[in-house]
């Protein structure tokens, strides 16, 4: 992974952010899209198609920008840091959607014709996977088609599909020029083949297509992207209009399984990594801008661990953000790295935004146009529940298939099991045997030693790849351990496979950390950063295992075997005191460090904005500390009367003890802070109008 060269945008997608991305930030007001007309304006969606935002994975022969998925990733996060609404829209068609289904697996004459389209905005796309009786489940969806013959558009007898759905929860349906739809597919009369039922298939329907029904809409929670049902009885459509044609009839498991793979690594991960960085930024200023008790927020204890927290989570989001997408650009096909990411950044996601809306207390919570957090507390479920429950990610996704796929014997011995080669099988077998207890010594050895003999890494990052190396051999110990003690009953150990998802989650998002923190230098100042969030993710990884290890049968030889791999009992520890305050004072200042973590979202200090006020108000707050210690010492010391700090300001001027200078400064300050404290208010008819009008009001007009 060390080895892994990280993806950078070239020069063209460097200048698309830096272009259209920032002016579309610069457009977006998210409380007239939220709270006001529950849409992108006319304006917005025309400047999307304008600049292809729709178009982004599509190649340039095609009209496309041929972006890579590390541009991809940057251009949603970015999107994202000023509207979730607007990253979602921006989001679909670049993800799972008709567009990269075309590219992979479409008849050439499919992408001449759809692709341009798409790439301009001529056709808006959606793809209607999940139903009523099939959310999760995607395999065993209950829609329809029928291989038949049929009079089409003149033509008589034409082969085609008689297709039956009712899917919901489609992203963009509403507005959608051309459905993908999936649907198992049967042939009973034989028409393809000597197969009846052919499987999951895909096809592409325009939506004016007679009998598709479109148009309505879901309200998800208060980010109103255009989500909604699509339904469709007895509608026939040609045979080419199977993505791929006919040669990919019943190939649709696959074919989705491949795109969602990677666009639940890029999407996701990107939009929870945009709020994760809005939160450290503007967070960070206000808790330092806010004062009770005489002191900013920021000093307090309480408030410094939470804000260690949403700092420390920060940046290893965005290492495994950016290294994620590198794995896609080199070609790999991380399908449970991708799904790891996905749950565990819009897990992470979940926690820190109630981190920050503790810190930010009746700021936070008081909506209106200045709330910028709001929003994002708002949208945490919406995250989580798409592209795959977290709950059902976790507990069967992650190391119901990685312990399939990675293990270097184990699918060997079921394919040699399923040919009847004894030979093939006798050969994995004793691979497996061997690998088993090759582990077994090396955990009894790390574990001893605490692999203090393993040479990797740099001063700064050593003790952390020991850390690794140590865990990730008595993981690959205890997952054989739990396969081979539970066999076909591992799959349905639901709460024990999601402790060991836990396990490799951690372990990767610690490598992924360790491999951003040396990828940008080794940065000193990174340092707190780069140590909470390994100490962190390595005590997760830990503590699952010791909970593993309680819940696997035979439980003597269990401790036993835990025993072994920790015989100084739990060697590794949650952030100290010490690193927790040294993490949260980076977010009190502006500095490199705070610039790095927050590198790529919507940065602005005008005043009139609903996060640059923020950003205002720190920058003159510590212009003007200095001169606000004088006052402080003034009004302590008894030279000044006045009882306020604004009458103080005043009276230390006119006394001659403060210069003009000085006290503009002071003044400048305190509004600038007044200002980023505010919170909007509104008047009774503003509610009547909503149709929110008050209980006291609807009590006395009843």
């Amino acid at each position: 992974m060390r080895d892994l060269s990280i993806s950078k945008l070239s020069a063209e997608e460097q200048a698309f952010i830096d272009g259209p991305v920032e002016e579309l930030c610069r457009m977006l007001d998210d409380w007239h899209i939220t709270h006001e007309r529950y849409d992108l304006p006319p304006a917005i969606w025309a400047f999307l198609k304008q600049h292809r935002f729709f178009g982004m994975i599509i190649p340039k022969a095609y009209g496309g920008l041929g972006f890579s998925a590390r541009a991809h990733s940057d251009v949603v996060m970015k999107v994202s840091s000023r509207s979730a609404t607007t990253a979602v829209t921006v989001m679909v068609p670049n993800s799972l959607g008709p567009g990269e289904l075309l590219i992979k697996y479409g008849t050439q004459a499919q992408k001449d014709h759809y692709l341009p389209r798409l790439a301009d905005g001529r056709d808006i796309p959606c793809f209607a996977l999940t139903g009523p009786e099939a959310g999760s489940d995607a395999g065993s969806i209950p829609d329809s088609g029928i291989v038949c013959r049929q009079d089409f558009n003149g033509e008589q007898g034409v082969l085609g599909i008689r297709l039956n759905w009712d899917k919901r929860y489609i992203t963009l349906a509403p507005v959608a020029t051309l459905l993908g739809l999936a649907f198992q597919l049967y042939d009973p009369d034989h028409l393809l083949g000597d197969k009846e039922e052919m499987g999951i298939t895909v096809a592409l329907i325009p939506t004016s297509h007679k009998g598709v029904e479109i148009g309505t809409r879901h309200f998800p929670l208060d980010i109103p992207f255009q989500n909604g049902p699509t339904r469709g009885r007895d509608v026939f459509v040609p045979m080419d209009w199977l993505i791929g044609g006919v040669a990919q009839a019943g190939n649709g498991w696959r074919m989705l399984v491949e795109c969602l793979g990677e666009g639940r690594g890029i999407s996701l991960p990107a939009l929870s990594t945009g709020a994760a960085k809005v939160a450290s930024r503007y967070t960070g200023a206000y808790a330092r801008v806010r004062q009770q008790f005489g002191m900013p927020i920021g000093y307090f204890e309480g408030v410094e661990e939470p804000l260690a927290r949403i700092l420390g989570n920060t940046y290893l989001m965005d290492a495994g953000r950016i290294l994620t997408a590198t794995a896609i650009d080199q070609g790999q096909r991380p399908a449970v790295i991708t799904a790891l990411l996905k749950y565990q950044l819009t897990e992470r996601m979940r926690r820190l935004i109630n981190d920050a809306m503790d810190i930010s207390g009746g700021a936070g919570i008081c909506m209106g146009p200045s709330n910028y957090l709001a929003r994002a507390y708002q949208s945490i479920p919406i995250g989580i529940t798409v592209e795959g429950a977290n709950i059902l990610t976790r507990s069967l996704i992650v190391f119901g298939q990685g312990a399939m796929r990675c293990h270097p014997w184990l699918l060997k011995e079921i394919q040699a099991v399923q040919a009847d080669d004894l030979a093939a099988f006798d050969h994995a077998f004793t691979g497996h045997i061997r690998h088993v207890f090759a582990n077994l010594g090396r955990s009894i050895w790390y574990g001893l030693s605490n692999a203090m003999l393993v040479v990797s890494g740099t001063p700064y990052t050593r003790r952390y790849y020991r850390h690794l190396t140590r865990l990730s051999s008595q993981f690959a110990l205890l997952a054989d351990y739990a396969a081979l003690s539970l066999g076909g009953n591992l799959k349905r150990r639901e709460r024990l496979s999601g402790r060991m998802a836990d396990i490799l989650a951690n372990l990767y998002l610690c490598s992924a950390t360790l491999k951003h923190f040396e990828d940008q230098g080794e940065p000193e100042a990174d340092l707190p950063l780069m140590e909470y969030a390994c100490t962190l993710t390595i005590h997760r990884a830990q503590q699952a295992m010791l909970a593993a290890f309680h819940n696997l049968p035979i439980p003597w030889l269990a401790k036993t075997l835990r025993t072994l791999m920790f015989p100084y009992g739990k060697p590794f520890h949650p952030p100290h005191d010490k690193l927790i305050h040294r993490v949260a004072q980076l977010a009190l200042e502006p500095s490199a460090t705070r610039d790095r973590l927050t590198a790529g979202v919507y940065i602005t200090n005008d005043p009139a904005d609903r996060m640059g006020r923020i950003e205002d108000a720190l920058h003159k707050t510590l212009a003007a500390a200095d001169v606000e210690k004088q006052l402080r010492k003034l009004m302590k010391d008894g030279k000044l009367t006045a009882h306020t700090a604004a009458e103080a300001m005043l009276e230390a001027r006119d006394k001659g003890l403060l210069d003009k200078f000085s006290v503009e400064k002071l003044l400048a300050a305190r509004k600038a802070v007044l200002n980023a404290i505010r919170v909007d208010d509104f008047p009774a008819e503003y509610f009547r109008q909503s149709g929110m009008e008050p209980l006291q009001e609807q009590q006395q007009t009843g």
